[in-house]
């Protein structure tokens, strides 16, 4: 496996190859992200995996500062996972000049949920991705794969569009939620928790489970119901499911019933997704759930 560096060793590294299955991480990787990168070794012919901090996602409140670098971990992992070649810029490298020229998301989309609880998030996403698929693809003559987790839904929506409306040749692959036995979704954050929050943390995903639960019964017998009474409905659910988890000594920003296509709130009939994000401690955690 090859380490590099910049973005021109980068494109050196791959101008041989055609097709390649990108993998873009922060790092602190976990076997969500391995995973993808297992996913990613059969759908090109060379397999790439980024590990980068981007600062432009950060609020100023946020973890930047702290956020761990594990490099060489990352690496040796990376490596039994299959993966061909490590991208791993320093700031300085990614952004020789402060990036001015940003990717802003349609607010309809990244201005609700994460976008609305984390402003300006989206736009370094868009920003940093939109940059490194110009670093891994610039070259490449056949198809393109970049795999992003369910886990972050959000994104992952943001990402898919930003491909569509700017007519990128990238195939965008979702990889399934990975879960530690207990069901709890696998996260780079979750280190951050004590013993005692990682036992307690497992409290998100089943307050999704049951809110699903719950809207998928309400959605199943709404015939007669109006849209707004539907709509009334969902909410009460919802904000008795955040009652019930931060009565546990969680800080709930969200726990919502959304349609599946747009994130926007469900009528009668259509795909369904619950999606939740809470504070344990100082760990923020998020996950969801297709139902």
């Amino acid at each position: 496996m090859l380490v590099v560096h910049t973005p021109e060793a980068l494109r050196n590294a791959l101008a041989p190859h055609h097709s390649p299955a990108f993998v873009p991480t922060m790092g602190n990787l976990h076997d969500g992200h391995l995973d993808l990168v297992r996913q990613a070794t059969r759908l090109g012919d060379v397999t790439v995996a980024s590990i980068f901090v981007n600062r432009l996602q950060f609020a100023p409140h946020e973890d930047f500062d702290t956020y761990p670098r594990t490099l060489a971990a990352d690496c040796e992992r990376l490596e039994a996972a299959g993966c061909n070649v490590v991208f791993a810029p320093a700031e300085a490298d990614l952004y020789p000049v402060p990036q001015t020229f940003k990717v802003h998301a349609p607010a309809a989309l990244a201005d609700i949920l994460e976008g609305h609880f984390r402003p300006g998030f989206f736009t370094g996403v868009c920003t940093v991705v939109m940059k490194l698929f110009q670093c891994v693809f610039a070259e490449a003559k056949g198809p393109r794969y970049a795999l992003f987790g369910k886990k972050d839904y959000q994104q992952l929506m943001v990402i898919r569009n930003m491909v569509s409306q700017f007519a990128l040749p990238i195939t965008v692959v979702g990889g399934e939620t990975q879960r530690a036995a207990d069901g709890l979704a696998l996260s780079s954050r979750n280190g951050y928790l004590s013993a005692t929050e990682r036992t307690e943390a497992v409290a998100l995903s089943r307050a999704l489970q049951a809110l699903a639960a719950q809207a998928q019964a309400l959605m199943t017998s709404s015939s007669a119901v109006s849209p707004a009474d539907l709509a009334s409905e969902l909410q009460a659910l919802e904000a008795a499911a955040m009652q019930a988890l931060d009565a546990r000594g969680w800080k709930t920003d969200y726990l919502t019933v959304r349609r599946r296509s747009d994130l926007n709130s469900p009528a009668a009939n259509d795909a369904l997704v619950v999606l939740g994000a809470s504070r344990l401690g100082s760990t923020r955690l998020i996950d969801n759930l297709e139902f």
